[in-house]
């Protein structure tokens, strides 16, 4: 019966188990069909979009920037196809003959192609700006994970002539310097963008479409002429060169329109060189740098005191030898002037007497000598669309002291850029109407602010020409064929609160033709040394030749007769004596 019994139980026992295993297998695949369930129906949408982030990429597609044009749509500046060569550095598969090579493609040192391609980042660029056969090398070697695309890098063909007014552009071709700082915006397009699939070695292995299109940049036309450019270019470095000076600027306006023709400085930069531009090397010192004007002022001393009254242009100025005692401060002439005592306005500026000027200044309370140099730009930004504009510094007329409106009545206790100087002097050429100046070519609409009378130019633009003969202190400016009126200056620099002696600004600003006047140029040129230092000598030379060459460029008819041709007069005198009707 014993036996019975476990025979009985045995069975039992076994269908117990099986149902305990039977109903494990059942709850286990319930689970797994739930989780199936839960992951298809609940997280669908979550595990496609991490899917995708392993094999779909969204891709750069870089904007086309404008083209920066001279006055004649010769181009400055243009965007030029350039390959990006980047990686996706959780793909990439690289033995160390392809990692070399890869490095000596690009130009990298191996540590930093080895640090780029460690990166944990998803996408990261090698090298952006390569030249085609720099990505066709890369291309050649089929390392999986490193991706070529199409960019573009700026591209200037003037070079170094115009580096410091275009500036420069980063690697995302976005400006940094210059006008391509001051005008991003506008040159700037928008980069699209596409998404593709690749596969496990980073190859595009499918087009998903365009989520969005790039919008090209546009085009800016500037005032500058290259040409003008160039010739400016040439002449003030050898200027700079002649003189073993520090450096120099040059700057040539249309006296009607405003608009800059040239500015150019020397030394200068390449456009895009990015280290230079770290190093200030790409600072425009035409618009940036200061300095105190010297005797180019004296004309707008002798013009606000005709203008006001205070001297008729008959005046004649007593002179007690070449000096001048003011409130314990002695004044000096360089050069001898006067006769009987006395010296008219027009000797004083065609000698450039300090003495002269600051006794006619004198004559004028501070508030309207303050004026009338504030209408003239003195003390304002030019306003020219370049960035780092310097305002210069014109003191309020309430802090004057008598020997302080004495010094700057010639030039000293004020500074300005040379492009604010080249403009205060279209008052000159343009019968006593300041010219607003611009970078843009603005088709000869030009904003003019009355400063002086006609009548009152009437007189001053014949003492400029005066400055410029024999007889006065810049005959070294004269161009054959034309009248030119113009004025030198020459500063000593300051070293802290003190003037430096052998250390000077040569500069000369001028106009031609005189008959009509077209231009206006100013030369600045720094710290000249071998001893010659006066603006006469050194700056003067200059003008003339970028003034000279820029009149026969332009087919501006002659004023003045040319050496050895003889003019209309002496033909029609040779014909009398020959007994010719």
């Amino acid at each position: 019966m014993a036996r019975t019994a476990n025979t009985k139980s045995t069975p039992q026992f076994a269908v117990w188990r099986v149902r305990a295993v039977a109903y494990g297998l059942l709850a286990g695949f319930a689970v797994l069909a739930g989780r199936g369930i839960y992951l298809q129906v609940v997280q669908h949408e979550d595990l496609t979009r991490r899917g995708d982030a392993r094999t779909t990429r969204d891709l750069v597609l870089p904007a086309h920037r404008g083209r920066l044009l001279d006055r004649e749509g010769a181009v400055l500046a243009s965007s030029v196809p350039a390959r990006g060569v980047f990686a996706f550095p959780d793909q990439v598969e690289i033995s160390d003959a392809q990692r070399a090579a890869l490095a000596k493609a690009l130009a990298l040192k191996p540590s930093d192609l080895e640090r780029k391609l460690d990166s944990e980042r998803d996408l990261v660029f090698l090298a952006r700006g390569v030249s085609p056969e720099q990505g066709q090398a890369v291309a050649a070697l089929k390392i999986p994970g490193v991706a070529i695309q199409t960019e573009y890098k700026r591209e200037y063909p003037s070079q170094e002539v115009v580096g410091q007014v275009l500036g420069i552009t980063n690697v995302d071709d976005v400006g940094q310097e210059g006008i391509e700082l001051a005008q991003n915006e506008w040159l700037s397009g928008k980069p699209g963008v596409r998404r593709v699939t690749i596969d496990r070695r980073g190859g595009v292995v499918e087009e998903l479409g365009s989520v969005r299109a790039p919008q090209q940049g546009r085009d800016l036309q500037l005032a500058l002429d290259s040409r003008v450019q160039h010739l400016a270019f040439r002449e003030l470095k050898r200027g700079v060169d002649a003189h073993r000076a520090k450096g120099g600027a040059a700057v040539v306006l249309d006296a009607r329109s405003g608009e800059i023709l040239a500015l150019v400085n020397y030394p200068t930069a390449k456009p895009g060189d990015r280290a230079a531009a770290a190093t200030g090397g790409l600072r425009n010192r035409a618009v940036a740098d200061l300095f105190e004007p010297g005797s180019t002022m004296k004309p707008f001393t002798v013009s606000t005191a005709i203008e006001t009254g205070a001297v008729r242009p008959d005046t004649l100025i007593p002179m007690q030898g070449s000096t001048y005692t003011l409130n314990g401060a002695t004044i000096r002439d360089t050069h001898a002037i006067g006769s009987n005592g006395v010296v008219s306005l027009t000797e004083i500026v065609q000698k450039s007497s300090n003495v002269g000027t600051a006794k006619i200044a004198e004559k004028l309370p501070n508030e309207v000598m303050w004026r009338h140099l504030q209408r003239a730009g003195f003390g304002r930004a030019p306003q020219t669309g370049v960035p780092g504009e310097a305002h210069g510094r014109l003191r309020a007329p309430q802090s004057w002291r008598p020997i302080e409106k004495a010094t700057m009545s010639y030039g000293y206790g004020l500074s300005v850029n040379l492009v604010q100087l080249a403009r205060a002097y279209t008052v000159f050429a343009n019968q006593g109407s300041l010219v607003d100046v611009t970078l843009f070519k603005n088709g000869g609409a030009a904003r003019q602010v009355p400063v002086y009378s006609p009548e009152t130019m009437r007189w001053v633009l014949p003492m400029l020409e005066k400055a410029t003969s024999k007889e006065g202190t810049a005959p070294l400016s004269q161009v054959p064929g034309y009248r030119v009126a113009g004025k030198t200056g020459t500063a000593k620099k300051l070293a802290g609160a003190i003037y430096s002696e052998g250390r000077y600004v040569a500069s000369f600003v001028g106009l031609a033709p005189v008959s009509n006047p077209r231009y206006v140029v100013a030369v600045m040129i720094d710290e000249p040394a071998g001893g010659i230092f006066y603006g006469g000598q050194v700056a003067a030379p200059v003008f003339s030749s970028i003034m000279g060459q820029t009149l026969r460029l332009m087919e501006v008819p002659y004023d003045a007769p040319l050496p050895g041709v003889p003019t209309a007069v002496d033909t029609q005198v040779a014909i009398v004596r020959e007994g010719q009707p």
